[in-house]
């Protein structure tokens, strides 16, 4: 049996039971599907499949189905992912750039990739412990306070009011001015991991006069970041889990109690992160290659957007792969444009 005619069949056997959930027999693949070749010599190639454990016959005298081993065949011989549409790409693009804030980027984008490919979406908030300073900026509310806003690369936005001890007198605007400058020039562009030691470094450039008040300043730009390094989860279409209750005839609970304890999936998608050779590559688990347990009956998709976190999807192991790829990896995209924005 010819290696490329052995993968049409399998990759049509994939299409069709995507489709339909319904095992496929030959007599189906030749209505279907432009084989060019006899009912025997699919019969033939389809046990030679069966053989090598691509497919299997979920009872006697039925039709096949593609087993782990067949779905990763078919992932990865795929030619490239292939890109939404123009009028989906625009759909996406004019949906997501209406969020008016980080909050909302994060529910629309769970909701249109649910949308998108029918199954659970999963986002990571971005991470302010994976991110760097974009600006600091230093507000006078009068009398000993000040406000400290912390803008990061991932569009988060950090705010605390400090009181400093004493009341601001003299040229004030002159005294934050400087000490805006002084904390921008220690730590924009820096990761946030590293503005600690560089707000201590910055203390020594400050006027000995001014020290306390830049303490409280720093110290309140260090218990920004130190609150916001736990990492946050938001998911959108379980739901979609019920319609393919047939997908999981023993485990659906499993599945269910595993995706509300978001450390099983932060640390799947950490590791599938690994794997990624390059930032806008999707990585593609497939039921037994979960490493726990409670997943082994699901597919995985997921992707990084920047340098933040990751976003993808849950379903089935019978899942459109195509379809679902496109669409993280597009999403993806859109949300790391707008949040570089």
């Amino acid at each position: 049996m010819s290696e490329d005619r052995r993968l049409h069949i399998l990759r049509a056997i994939v299409q069709d039971y995507v489709r339909t959930s319904e095992p496929v027999g030959s007599k189906a693949l030749l209505e279907r599907h432009s084989l060019g070749v006899s009912a025997a010599t699919v019969r033939n190639d389809m046990a030679a499949l069966e053989d090598e454990g691509l497919i299997s016959a979920p009872h006697t005298s039925a039709g096949r189905v593609p087993t782990d081993a067949g779905y990763r065949m078919f992932v990865d011989r795929l030619s490239a992912v292939k890109p939404l549409s123009a009028a989906e790409r625009t759909a996406v693009s004019r949906f997501l750039e209406g969020a008016v804030d980080l909050d909302d980027v994060v529910g629309r984008s769970v909701r249109l990739l649910s949308s998108l490919t029918n199954q659970v979406a999963v986002m990571q908030y971005p991470s302010l412990s994976r991110s760097s300073v974009r600006h600091v900026e230093l507000v006078n509310l009068g009398g000993a306070r000040l406000m400290v806003v912390l803008i990061v690369t991932t569009g988060r936005v950090e705010q605390r009011v400090v009181d400093v001890g004493r009341e601001l007198t003299g040229d004030v605007d002159s005294l934050i001015g400087g000490l805006r400058a002084t904390i921008n020039s220690s730590v924009g562009g820096q990761p946030l991991n590293a503005a600690e030691g560089l707000l201590k470094t910055a203390m020594e450039t400050v006027k000995p006069e001014h020290r306390g008040i830049a303490r409280a300043v720093f110290a309140s730009l260090v218990d920004a970041v130190s609150e916001q390094t736990e990492e946050r989860l938001v998911l959108s279409g379980t739901a979609n889990l019920a319609r393919v209750g047939s997908d999981f005839p023993t485990s659906l609970g499993e599945v269910l109690e595993a995706l509300e304890e978001h450390v099983v999936l932060l640390k799947l998608m950490g590791s599938m992160a690994a794997l990624n050779e390059s930032e806008d590559a999707v990585a593609v688990s497939i039921g037994a290659e979960n490493p726990f347990s409670s997943l082994r009956t699901t597919s995985v998709i997921t992707t990084s957007y920047g340098q933040a976190g990751g976003l993808g999807v849950v379903g089935p192991t019978r899942m459109d792969y195509p379809t679902a790829m496109a669409s993280v990896r597009a999403v993806a995209h859109y949300v790391s444009t707008i949040l570089d924005q």
